[in-house]
């Protein structure tokens, strides 16, 4: 009973009423697979405080949202942009990317894994893990 996953909201109400649909024409992989091939992506790539948050049940978005910093502009550039090259060598995924001309903050929408890869400098003034992460947790940074 603990993989069932409130994930799919009722549009009227916006209380979650079960798991997202499936689309029949999906691919065979999981979020997990995905998830795991980011995580190895961004670390082989020298990111750093890499966060994982687990959204299961508490967002329609996805499933799991990858934080992770690097040490420029052009780190976090190149971090997206072999990120995303990866994903479409192994899954099939054209991952959609915005902010990669600045490289300040760059995301990468994966359909079920969400990236967000920042300059520290603009990470800490957003905060993202604070508005994500379950109250009472603690990061579990990476890196």
């Amino acid at each position: 009973m603990e993989d069932f996953v409130l994930s799919h909201s009722d549009p009227a109400t916006g209380l979650p009423v079960g798991p997202r649909p499936t689309n029949p024409a999906e691919p065979g992989y999981s979020s997990e697979q995905v998830l795991a091939a980011v995580l190895a992506s961004v670390d082989d790539d020298k990111a750093e405080d890499i966060v994982q948050i687990d959204l299961r049940g508490r967002s329609d978005v996805a499933d799991y949202m990858v934080i992770c910093s690097g040490r420029s502009s052009r780190q976090v550039a190149s971090i997206s942009e072999k990120l995303a090259d990866r994903l479409k060598q192994e899954f099939r995924i054209s991952a959609k990317m915005e902010g990669k001309e600045t490289g300040d903050w760059v995301l990468i929408d994966a359909s079920d894994v969400i990236v967000h890869v920042f300059r520290p400098e603009v990470r800490e003034f957003y905060q993202l893990e604070k508005m994500w992460l379950p109250a009472g947790s603690t990061l579990a940074a990476k890196g």
